[in-house]
């Protein structure tokens, strides 16, 4: 889960429970002042009513029942003794204002939510012997109504997400610049990583002059490392051509001569090897024809009589990758397979083989090497592309462990990644994982 939606479902989840309890609080708080409200007015009706049926002249009473009608909604029945009624639920507002009216009439007062099987806002009171039946308009019992409850709740709900959405993207957009800056960084790209220091919050712009200063710092490191590598490929190459030419024009002796060149020229490949692993520039990623691209590493090798190759890439196979550092991976991969997969009749078998991206392979394309050498020992596979390491058996052999430390570095530079095993039958199966293009 991204940065984003944690901290989005956290304050999501806080809001919505706090709405929640906004509304309980309110609604409980809400119901109190109503009933006394409501059973302050009933009792008044009430009063009024006993008052105008007690002093009115007995000719006028069916006027004045019929202006109640009218006008009030309120209607006057005589109650029977055998009249069944049904109280209203506890916990309700109706018993709340039962309870009230209750004691403001007395304790003889009945109110009811139902009488003989009719539903309404039933009050029974009594003038001197005499006992009757009010029933008022049930509506002076209704509270807020649930859909306006939820048309508001909804609301308050939404306007806090929304709110919760933009908090989070104030609190996102910092990191999610500073993730892009570090990769900028991490690819050599050290102008294009700056951070904005003029931040209204004080911690952000801390960071942010933290990080431009790092990245200065690196800045100024890799600048240093660069003009120092052009200077000892300069300052030691040059001797080596010197040391070469005096071999060739010096030594009288054929073999020797040819040893001695062969030996500076192993200098001159471990040299260049070193160069190749300190050496980092910013990628340029762009769609590569892997067929294009192994074919221009193979072509040293297809003229070469102990070297067998077996290549299948579909015409197809396309990959993202920056096409010098691309390059410079297979070469050193076919350089490492030549020199310690040679089988024991003193060849060298390469299998090369291409598989497009699957589903479910993270969208990257396998380009598998495999030799028919005597391979390494399973316990040393997952040293085989650290720094310098070499196996006991390839000890003998010309190099200086950086080939596959190379490989290693500058796929995982690409975003793929390399992959060791031992082949069926003998020989190591090297498998580079390519972002499909």
């Amino acid at each position: 889960m991204s940065l984003f939606w944690r901290n989005f479902l956290l304050l999501a989840g806080l809001l919505t429970l706090t709405v929640l309890a906004w509304f309980q609080a309110l609604r409980t708080l809400e119901q109190e002042p109503r009933a006394l409200q409501s059973a302050q007015a009933l009792a008044s009706l009430v009063n009024l009513t006993r008052a105008a049926l007690i002093y009115t002249d007995p000719i006028a009473r069916v006027a004045l029942v019929k202006t109640l009608v009218d006008e009030e909604n309120v209607r006057i029945a005589v109650r029977d003794p055998a009249d069944e009624h049904r109280p209203f639920p506890a916990g309700t507002l109706g018993a709340r204002v039962a309870q009230a009216l209750q004691d403001k009439l007395g304790p003889g007062t009945i109110v009811a939510r139902e009488v003989n099987g009719f539903d309404g806002l039933w009050i029974g009171f009594a003038i001197e012997d005499e006992k009757y039946w009010l029933l008022a308009d049930p509506s002076r019992l209704a509270g807020v109504q649930g859909r306006t409850w939820l048309v508001w709740g909804a609301t308050a709900l939404g306007l806090s997400l929304l709110g919760a959405v933009l908090i989070t993207r104030v609190i996102n957009q910092p990191l999610q610049r500073l993730a892009h800056a570090a990769r900028r960084v991490g690819e050599g790209d050290f102008d294009g990583a700056r951070l904005d220091e003029d931040q209204p919050t004080r911690e952000i712009a801390s960071v942010n002059h933290a990080f431009n200063a790092m990245a200065a710092r690196l800045a100024r490191a890799e600048a240093d490392r660069r003009l120092m590598l052009a200077g000892i490929s300069h300052d030691l190459r040059t001797p080596l051509a010197r040391l070469r030419l005096e071999i060739e024009l010096g030594v009288p002796d054929a073999a020797t001569r040819a040893r001695m060149a062969d030996d500076v020229a192993e200098v001159d490949t471990i040299l260049g090897q070193f160069l190749d692993f300190a050496r980092e520039r910013p990628l340029r990623t762009e769609p590569v024809a892997l067929g294009l691209a192994l074919e221009r590493a193979l072509a040293v090798y297809r003229a070469r009589d102990d070297v067998l190759l077996t290549v299948r890439c579909p015409p197809e196979a396309r990959v993202r990758a920056d096409a010098t550092l691309l390059h410079r991976i297979l070469i050193n991969l076919l350089e490492n397979a030549v020199r310690h997969g040679r089988s024991a009749d003193g060849l060298v078998r390469l299998d090369i083989e291409v598989q497009l991206a699957a589903a479910g392979s993270e969208g990257l394309v396998a380009v598998h090497v495999r030799d028919h050498g005597p391979g390494v020992p399973p316990e040393l596979l997952p040293r085989l592309s650290e720094p310098f390491f070499r196996a006991e058996a390839a000890r003998t052999t010309p190099g200086s462990g950086l080939g596959l430390a190379i490989v290693h570095r500058g796929i995982e530079r690409m975003g793929g990644r390399l992959t060791l095993a031992l082949a069926d039958g003998g020989g190591l199966r090297i498998t580079l994982h390519l972002p499909a293009a």
